[in-house]
């Protein structure tokens, strides 16, 4: 039986991926994506939908004080609206996109930061708490009847992605250095997490999720391989990390970039693969060099 399912954010980077992703198999799924920044979503009968993910919202901005109202307006109150008209109108499953960034950044450059399933939510702007305090809202709605799910991504990286991940890629392609800092980082292809969620619809799973590449990723060496699927070269350096350890006292951005960020392993385990694609398979498609 075909199942039929919502994707709200018509111009999200998740929700297209995951719709394409989905359309591959249309003998198993139906797929309608919708904008859901107006009050226009009220008025879609949502008791058509078995599933409902939920990946509209706002990210990849700077939290200015001056946007606190609408974070929590677009990223709280509409995932709670949205996660009750659909257990409401018979919906049973939503699956709300949720982010790591609940747990506040990324440690100092030489310390490191290991999330495990003991590690406590600890937001440090407006934006993780705005995604936590979602959370906290929908998932007391979790029934017999209505399964919640709740994925919390490390940074997201594929083809045409936004983040950290482009500026990575347009510096590996110009640059003949790149500092040589050891760090490491949890980091998920987008065709890992599609197929993740496309797993958990099929499993009707309930619960929080942790997804992420099978090998954690150290920024150098991702760079280098960068530069390496596009034919470049380019020399790893320890030249500048003094001055990147001093910069990382006062600047996030310098953290956000070769500081660690680590999900446990254990923690991003699920009973069925979906690490489809290695790093390397993952930044060769992300580059179109000769990847699937």
């Amino acid at each position: 039986m075909t199942k039929k399912i919502l994707i709200t954010g018509k111009n999200s980077y998740v929700g297209n991926q995951l719709a394409d992703w989905l359309n591959k198999e249309p003998e198993k799924y139906t797929v309608v994506k919708e904008s859901v920044r107006d009050g226009k979503w009220k008025e879609i009968d949502f008791s058509v939908f078995d599933v409902v993910v939920h990946v509209a919202g706002i990210a990849h901005q700077d939290t200015k004080k001056d946007q606190e109202e609408l974070y929590y307006k677009v990223n709280t109150n509409l995932t709670i609206d949205i996660a009750t008209k659909a257990k409401a109108e018979g919906v049973q499953q939503f699956i709300f996109m949720s982010s790591m960034i609940v747990y506040g950044g990324s440690s100092r450059i030489g310390e490191t930061k290991v999330i495990t399933k003991e590690t406590t939510p600890d937001p440090v702007n407006f934006y993780g708490n705005s995604k936590l305090l979602a959370e906290n809202g929908i998932l007391p709605l979790q029934s017999e009847d209505f399964n919640i799910a709740v994925i919390r991504p490390p940074m997201i990286y594929g083809k045409d992605s936004k983040g950290n991940y482009p500026i990575l890629a347009k510096f590996a392609k110009i640059s003949p250095i790149f500092p040589d800092i050891d760090n490491q980082r949890s980091m998920l292809h987008i065709d890992n997490l599609t197929e993740l969620i496309r797993l958990i619809i099929d499993d009707q799973e309930k619960g929080i999720f942790f997804p992420q590449n099978k090998e954690y990723v150290k920024t150098a060496e991702m760079v280098k391989l960068i530069a390496k699927v596009n034919g470049k070269k380019i020399q790893l350096t320890k030249l500048f990390n003094p001055l990147l350890n001093k910069l990382g006292s006062n600047l996030p951005v310098v953290n956000k970039v070769f500081g660690n960020l680590l999900y446990d392993k254990e923690l991003s385990k699920y009973k069925r693969t979906y690490t489809i694609n290695n790093l390397e398979e993952s930044i060769r498609i992300t580059e179109n060099a000769g990847g699937k």
